[in-house]
Parts: C-alpha cells; structure tokens; sequence
C-alpha cells in the first residue's frame, strides 16, 4: 500500500484537516465540524424558514449558534420589527443564544464573548464573517441555507481553497493604521484578485487582535473565502485561550500568490468610489468637500477606533455643514468609552451617538445618505447605493482621517486640523 506524501499545508489546510476526518489540500472537498453558527437580524426569517419549513429540523447543537441583532437595530419599520420578534421567539424555544438590540455588531459581539477562537470553523450570514481571521478562527460568510444546514447537522462541507500569503514587514509610521494597511492590501490584490481563496497574513507580533479584526475583515472585499492572521502578539497571551501549535502554517506551503507590504513606507490611504481597492493616499484626495462622516462598524468601531478619533477630535468641533456619526461596535465598547470619557470629549466636539450596531453601513437607518451627498466612513464598502441614494458618494478611511475631516468638511489628515493651543 502507497502512504500519500504529507505535503506542507497552509494556514486553511491545517484547520479543515484538523476540524474534518482526513488531511486535505487546495482544491479538496472537506466536511467539517462546525464550532459557531452566526445569523444576522436581516437573514433571521429566511434562516428560521429553512430549518422549519425546508428541514423540518431544530439545531443539532444549540449553544453552537447565535442570533444577534445588529443590522437594523433597533427596528425602523413595522416589517423589520416583526422579522425581530419572530428571531427572539425562536431563539426563546430552540434554546439558541440571542444577543438583542444594543449589545453590538455581531463579529464584535462573538469574539468579545469568546465564540470564535484558534482553529474553530464559524460560519456567518454576513459576508464580513472573514473577520473572525483575526484569532485564526476559519470564519467564513455564507447564505440562509447553508446556514441552516450546518445549525441542523453540526456539520458543512466546503471547498478547501488556495491559499495567498501577504507579510507585513517594517513597523507603521505615527499616523497610519491597519485600516491603512489593510486597504492597501486590498488595493494590491484587486477586488477579485483572491476569489475563493485564503488571504494568509503574516504580521509576526504586530497588531492588536482589533487590528487583526480589521485586517480580517476587509480580505473579502478581494473575494476572499477567509482571511487568516497567523497568530502572534497579544492573540497568544491575552484572551485565556490555548493557540495549538497545528494552526500554524508549515514551512514550504504552496501559495498561489506572495505578497510583501513594507508597513514603513505607508501614507494613510483612501477608498474613493464606487470600489473598495480603488485606494489613494489621502494627501492626493486633499479638500473634498464632505456632508457626513461615520466613525462605527465592524471594520473600525472598536476602542482604540473611538479612542483615535478622540485624539483627533479633543478641543475641536465638527466643521458646520457636516455630520459626524458615531457608533460603538458593541456595548463593552461604549461602556468602555463612557468610563474612560472618550465618549464625552467626542460628544463635546459635535458628533450624534447611535446605539451599539450596524448603523448605516448598509443603507437602512441611522444616518442614510441623500442624493449627491459626500460621506467618508471607516465601514468596509462603498458601492453604488450601499448607504443610501445612490447618487451619493462613500469614502472609506481611518478614523484617525475621519476624526481630521469631520473637524475640516473636508478630506484631509490630521497633520491638517490646527489646535488651539491657547
């Protein structure tokens, strides 16, 4: 009998080997173990409809799946609110977790809650479930029916996929971000430049794990299935959980691509309409005029977000004629904000505070945007209509830059808002 060779494998090949019943690589189908099922307010129905309706099933594993609240929070229509109520029902006779309105954005919410963790597979009704990269967690976006086959079996198969692998080199100048970082990653790799395929990271021990959130989050706007941060930094010793060794990726992997970003050499960078990796350094998009800015979502809501636009923001005021918007990822990070009084010196500086969620990232309340309008948002799309009319233009940038435009009314960096320093 011929023993196969045991090839070296990537970060995603090591984790659907580890979670499935045999040693896969690119371009093998894997079933997989599934350790969280994540489903958004917004798909809710379609997924309750699927399991009762199309399955006839109730989850396999109930404390293996989450409800959250998030995307239309709270309701704005009769409608909307009826989707929720009927969320809440299921969840209160199925026994699934349900996170309700306020307590956050649902990626925020499950790594704060320690449901995404090194080497699990969670799967989420949101195409931003990538984020859970961030501790090496496979997370991944699929649809209503996907999702519920996975609650009812505990299990899904998917396609193993290649793999890219990006290396972050240099340490990021004073001023520029992972925001910064990862829209130029996305700018290199174009925004179908990793179709069905793992963005592998290697960042060594630099960033945070909400940096590794950000990275992780923007890798499928590149198409990507997942974005793996290979762990390092504070993902080892600050969240009581164990990092096995097999997460890594071994020596000699094969990567369809290898990407180097020299971190030294970074401006802060710019997402321009109407497409994520249509990226400029901002000095280039210097005094555009701007309506509104939003400093909030799953991509940049976080404390250090809030505390970066504070910085920005102390002793300033928002130029008149412009909105700022803010809106903390979770409840942990406006408790946060509130004890340490972030929150105060941005509401002293002009900026509304919206409840814990999604807000308008996606257009339906909370701040949409009217025909012709300008908005620079630190969310993680900005296509035709995605926040409202879609005459209406999205800049994507750091909060740092979003703090610095808000005070101006217009594009610009922070270097650019005079102090007072009286």
């Amino acid at each position: 009998m011929t023993v196969p060779e045991l090839r070296p494998q990537t970060m995603a090949e090591k984790i659907l080997s580890q979670r499935g019943a045999q040693r896969v690589y690119a371009g093998d189908l894997a079933v997989v173990e599934v350790d969280q099922v994540m489903v958004v307010d917004s798909i809710a129905q379609s997924f309750i409809e699927r399991m009762e309706r199309d399955l006839a099933a109730l989850p396999k594993y109930p404390e293996r799946v989450s409800i959250v609240i998030d995307h239309v929070a709270p309701a704005s229509t009769v409608s909307v609110a009826q989707a929720q109520k009927e969320a809440r029902e299921y969840a209160a006779r199925t026994g699934v977790r349900l996170f309700d309105v306020g307590r956050g954005i649902c990626h925020q919410v499950l790594m704060e809650e320690g449901l995404a963790r090194p080497g699990w597979i969670v799967l989420g009704s949101d195409s931003h479930s990538t984020t859970y990269g961030a501790v090496a967690a496979f997370g991944s976006g699929m649809g209503a029916t996907d999702i519920a086959l996975a609650a009812a079996s505990g299990k899904t198969w998917l396609k193993v996929p290649e793999s890219v692998k990006v290396t972050f080199t240099g340490d990021l100048r004073p001023g520029v971000g992972a925001k910064d970082a990862a829209l130029e990653m996305i700018r290199e790799l174009g925004a179908d430049g990793a179709t069905y395929q793992s963005i592998e990271m290697h960042a060594g021990d630099r960033f945070t794990r909400g940096e590794r959130m950000t990275l992780a989050n923007l890798c499928v706007e590149a198409g990507a299935k997942v974005g793996l941060v290979v762990p390092g930094g504070e993902i080892l010793t600050g969240y009581g959980y164990e990092v096995p060794g097999w997460v890594y990726p071994d020596e000699g992997a094969t990567y369809v691509r290898e990407l180097t970003l020299d971190l030294s050499a970074l401006n802060p960078r710019m997402s321009a309409p109407s497409e994520v990796d249509n990226v400029h350094d901002v000095a280039a998009l210097r005094g555009l005029r701007v309506d509104q800015v939003f400093i909030g979502t799953c991509t940049n809501g976080r404390i250090e977000d809030l505390h970066a636009a504070a910085e920005v923001l102390r002793g300033q005021r928002v130029a008149a004629g412009t909105r700022l918007l803010v809106i903390p990822a979770s409840s942990e990070v406006m408790e946060q904000a509130m004890a340490d009084g972030t929150l105060l010196t941005l509401q002293r500086a002009g900026a509304v505070l919206g409840t814990p969620g999604c807000g308008p990232c996606m257009g339906r309340h909370q701040g949409v945007l009217a025909p012709g309008e300008v908005c620079v948002s630190t969310s993680n799309r900005n296509f035709i209509g995605r926040m409202g009319d879609k005459d209406a233009q999205i800049y994507l940038a750091s909060p740092a830059v979003a703090a610095a435009t808000a005070v101006l009314g217009h594009i610009g960096l922070p270097q650019d808002v005079q102090r007072d320093v009286a």
